[in-house]
């Protein structure tokens, strides 16, 4: 009985509480959404409204003359084939994306469930890339592609992240959770060490693959800086060097480059608005026990 009347005299508190937290939180949360959404949306508008109203003071939030002028510019201009600079910014980030989910899953796989002399420091080696900023390595990374012939060619900016520090550290938290009966059953049954891997162990894979493979395709899509290295010629540049070009072409119109800023930003939207129950699930499961 004394149970009882403490959770019943503890409940009213309880119900007074709930509803003041539930309150702030969906307070905190809108104010996040508004300060994420709010930019975006603007550049979006600034998209559809005519160049003359874009300079109107004070300025207009919504248009009040719908326009896609800006659009239809850009794409009759010759000197922007979006197909080209798509299919290019396409191959380069399915390329890595396909790359860095074998090595990484296979890196992973060995560092968790294999036992072999200087594991634990080769994996320590691993994590202090994490650490180091790609600009240090930028210079020996570009000297390679020389060496390789590979400078002002999409290879060049695939090859240089066919391994994924983060990718294997991912991989090996996720997959040290997998239980070893598994394994050695299938090795019993006769699957070789790869066997095992691309028949057991992948399959089982599916949340931390694509977390990976979303992450990787985002940071791969919005790359600037080694692309700006490596890319000489117009015609291979990816999306981000066209929207920079394209901003220096058309500094004061401001409606042609919020709609070039749209058109290379709307597939990572929603490639990210598809598949984004797969991060959540991906960064909730991996390293659990």
């Amino acid at each position: 009985m004394a149970t009882v009347d403490l959770t019943q005299s503890s409940s009213p508190s309880v119900a007074r509480r709930n509803p003041l937290a539930r309150i702030g939180t969906y307070a905190v949360l809108a104010i996040g959404l508004a300060v994420t959404l709010v930019p975006f949306i603007w550049i979006l508008m600034t998209s559809l409204k005519p160049a003359s109203e874009i300079v109107r003071i004070p300025p207009t939030f919504f248009p009040e003359q719908w326009s896609l002028n800006s659009y239809q510019t850009i794409f009759n201009d010759p000197k922007v084939p979006l197909a080209r600079f798509y299919l290019n910014s396409t191959l380069v980030s399915v390329g890595r994306v396909v790359i860095t989910l074998f090595t990484s899953s296979l890196a992973g796989y060995i560092f968790a469930k294999f036992v072999f002399r200087g594991k634990n420091l080769l994996f320590g080696f691993i994590l202090i890339q994490l650490m180091i900023p790609f600009q240090v390595v930028m210079i020996p990374a570009y000297l390679i592609l020389v060496q390789l012939r590979l400078i002002d060619s999409l290879w060049g900016l695939v090859i240089p992240s066919m391994v994924d520090a983060f990718g294997i550290f991912l991989m090996r938290q996720f997959i040290s959770t997998f239980p070893n009966d598994l394994i050695d059953a299938a090795r019993i049954d006769g699957a070789s060490e790869f066997g095992v891997y691309w028949r057991v162990v992948m399959p089982n894979l599916g949340a931390p693959l694509a977390t990976l493979g979303i992450f990787t395709f985002m940071a791969t899509w919005n790359d600037y800086l080694w692309p700006l290295i490596v890319i000489t010629t117009h015609e291979k540049r990816t999306l981000p060097l066209l929207l920079t070009w394209y901003t220096s072409q058309h500094g004061q119109r401001y409606d042609l480059t919020m709609a070039a800023s749209i058109l290379v930003l709307l597939p990572i939207l929603v490639v990210y608005i598809f598949l984004q129950r797969w991060i959540v699930r991906g960064v909730a499961l991996t390293g659990m026990k």
